[in-house]
Parts: C-alpha cells; structure tokens; sequence
C-alpha cells in the first residue's frame, strides 16, 4: 500500500517505551460528555487505544463517557486521574481501539485549527495596531 506524504511512516507517531500505541502529542479543545454532566477539556494526547485530557473538574477512576473530538466520538474510561490547582488530568482507555486513520484525521484536525487560531489571532492584532474595532 502507498502511502501519501502526509500520511508517510516519518510523519506517524511512534511507540516510545512501554506503550503499546504511539501517543501524538497535541492541544486541541474537546469535550467529555458523562450521564451528569459535559465538560469542556483539552486534549492532551492521543492514542489508539487512550488519551489524556486536561478538566477543571477530572473524573474518578472507572468513570465512563464520550470524547468528542471536532465530529469524532469514543466512549471511554478513567484509568488514571491527577488533580492540580484549577484542575487535573484524566487518562483514558478507549472501549475498542480507533483505527489509526482516525486518529490521523484528529492530528489533521489539530494543524487546522491550529492555522486558525494563529489567523484569528494576527487579525485582532492588526485591528488593534491599526486602531480598526
């Protein structure tokens, strides 16, 4: 199978020590959506098999619920929990493994909004310069 530029084994995320997945690296916003509640969260980084999201108000350990990430979902557990001033962080263990051109799509997703980000924040800068509102 060929693979595109974009999509060569240079540009995936490779295992590193223990892992049994790659983990790709990134901070996007997300939601976790639980039986009480949906909250706004950051993701961290993301696996086939897990993530790690940063929550004003992480869960407890075997908590379940959907990750949304843009129009992508997983249902998912708590496996780890870690709390801080103003918030903690959750890791989590997909319920079935996303396959990795799912998890490619986030990383593209990433880069998009990333670019985004970056424009919105040049144009405010270039209003406030030019003294536009």
């Amino acid at each position: 199978m060929l693979l595109s530029p974009a999509l060569s084994s240079s540009h995936l995320p490779q295992p590193v020590g223990r892992r049994k997945a790659a983990r790709l690296r990134l901070s996007i916003p997300v939601r976790l959506i639980t039986v009480w509640e949906t909250q706004a969260g950051v993701l961290l980084d993301i696996s086939c098999t897990g993530a790690r999201i940063g929550l004003h108000r992480p869960l407890a350990i075997g908590a379940g619920g959907y990750l949304r990430i843009d129009t992508i979902e997983a249902f998912a557990e708590v496996v780890r929990r870690a709390e801080g001033s103003g918030g903690g962080i959750n890791g989590l263990a997909f319920d079935e493994p996303l396959p990795l051109e799912t998890v490619l799509a986030i990383r593209r997703h990433a880069e998009g909004f990333e670019r985004t980000q970056r424009a919105a924040l040049r144009e405010q800068v270039r209003k406030w310069v030019t003294g536009a509102s």
